[in-house]
């Protein structure tokens, strides 16, 4: 029988989806890249935001088509939508065979028996989390779906911010920290299949060892991970401002394999609309974080994200955002309109924003960025810069990778000519010629 999947969402559902290939593997079904020949085709997804439950719903009725005009048997939906509203998806999608919540994720393959093999006509398998979603095994054997030479490792689950427009802490339970044996085992086992590149994700990495170990462990397990492996690249995403420590500081600048990279979702800067978003800190704490970050580490990458049209966001918190973007030039900087998501404090908060408000907020934010980018990528001109190279353009002629700068699949490209072709996963140097947009072009460099 043929297995199907189709991903959705970041990369933490990413690798949720690889531990399911796993299992699917390990049970000895066959996994299609071609949804046209699959007999079971699973969808996890992503329900953060309207836009991904709206991606997530159209995916799955393209999947539909395929059971009505082809030999599809049976569509399974995991993930966050599974999780979040359960028994509505069959209701509203009556295709759908099976769901399961992300609680349930080590129950794929009992979920394909229960939709093909023990199918009785007309039922429905249904695996929402345990009882305890908190009590959720976490982690586990992998199925790789990057390329081989860069890799994920996720070092907990769930959160316990308690944004107060956010329902991952009701779709995923509390924040819950993976011992760090089983993350260092990982590492290597991934370093073993030719990983040069871990990229660490979370929830909340800052959190990292709290419920564990008492306090906050993340410089301690990225020490403990170089020191067990030869990973050259080790990058880090979804820090939270308000825990990054001075011994995280020390550790991403005095650790050579530590990537001067570090992704800090802000949202905002406003101190009013941060304490309506129940946000922990205020505008001078973050303002103090990236003015140490970049007295500590002068090279130092910042990430970020914003939310414009917040409830009760005026016209002065937006223009206050605006000058806090223009004053920080932010290396890459995302945006988001905000998304009422129901059971969330901030669904039945006043003033609502008019969504074309939100829009225009986002464009003009968004513009500002897109003139902070272009000026900091014209500044590497001249300069060379070390890229991971993930393949070669036949039709351009031309190679493409990263560099240290730019996280996969989120941030810019460097495009690069060169004498001879380079092999995917390699590391070469590039000195940079020219700006496209979000991306550089340049000239591989061997002195």
């Amino acid at each position: 029988m043929k297995i199907g999947f189709v991903s959705l969402g970041c990369p933490k559902n990413q690798l949720d989806t690889e531990v399911m290939l796993h299992e699917i593997v390990s049970a000895g079904y066959e996994i299609t890249p071609e949804d046209i020949e699959a007999d079971v085709i699973i969808v996890n997804t992503c329900a953060f935001i309207e836009s991904a439950k709206q991606e997530a719903i159209d995916n799955i009725l393209d999947v539909a088509w395929l059971k009505e005009h082809h030999n599809l048997k049976a569509i399974i939906v995991t993930g966050c939508l599974a999780e979040r509203y359960g028994e509505e998806i069959f209701q509203e999608l009556p295709e759908v065979d099976a769901v399961l919540g992300v609680g349930s994720i080590h129950n794929i393959v009992e979920a394909i028996e229960a939709v093909t093999v023990k199918k009785k006509k007309g039922s429905k398998a249904k695996y929402y989390p345990h009882e305890d979603k908190n009590t959720v095994r976490l982690g586990g054997d992998r199925v790789l779906t990057t390329p081989e030479y860069s890799a994920y490792l996720k070092i907990a689950e769930g959160c316990d911010n308690r944004c107060s427009y956010c329902a991952i802490p009701s779709i995923r339970g509390n924040f819950r920290s993976r011992p760090m044996e089983d993350l260092i085992a990982e590492a290597r086992q991934l370093e073993s299949l030719g990983v040069k590149e871990l990229t660490i994700v979370a929830q909340d990495v800052t959190r990292y060892g709290l419920d564990l170990y008492g306090k906050y462990s993340l410089a301690e397990l990225l020490r403990r991970i170089t020191e067990a492996t030869e990973i050259p690249w080790i990058r880090l995403l979804y820090c939270y401002p308000d825990k990054v420590t001075d011994e995280l500081i020390a550790e991403i600048r005095d650790n050579p394999r530590i990537l001067k990279y570090i992704d800090m979702p802000l949202q905002h800067i406003s101190d009013r609309v941060l304490r309506a978003m129940n946000r922990h800190g205020d505008g001078a704490m973050i303002r103090q974080v990236l003015a140490k970050l970049r007295r500590e580490i002068p090279d130092i990458v910042i990430r970020t994200t914003f939310i414009v049209g917040f409830p009760g966001e005026t016209d002065e918190d937006f223009e206050e955002l605006c000058e806090f973007v223009k004053e920080q030039r932010f290396d890459h900087a995302g945006a988001f309109t905000y998304s009422r998501e129901e059971d969330t404090p901030a669904f039945d908060l006043p003033d609502q924003i008019d969504e074309q408000v939100k829009q225009d907020r986002l464009d003009i934010l968004m513009r500002e960025q897109v003139d902070i980018n272009e000026a900091l990528n014209r500044e590497k001109i001249g300069k060379v810069v070390e890229v991971l190279c993930e393949g070669y353009d036949t039709v351009a002629e031309i190679h493409y990778g990263r560099s240290t700068a730019d996280s996969p699949e989120i941030d810019g490209k460097v495009y690069f000519k060169s004498d001879r072709r380079v092999k995917e996963g390699a590391f070469v140097r590039v000195k940079v010629r020219k700006v496209l947009d979000y991306d550089l072009y340049g000239v591989r460099v061997t002195k």
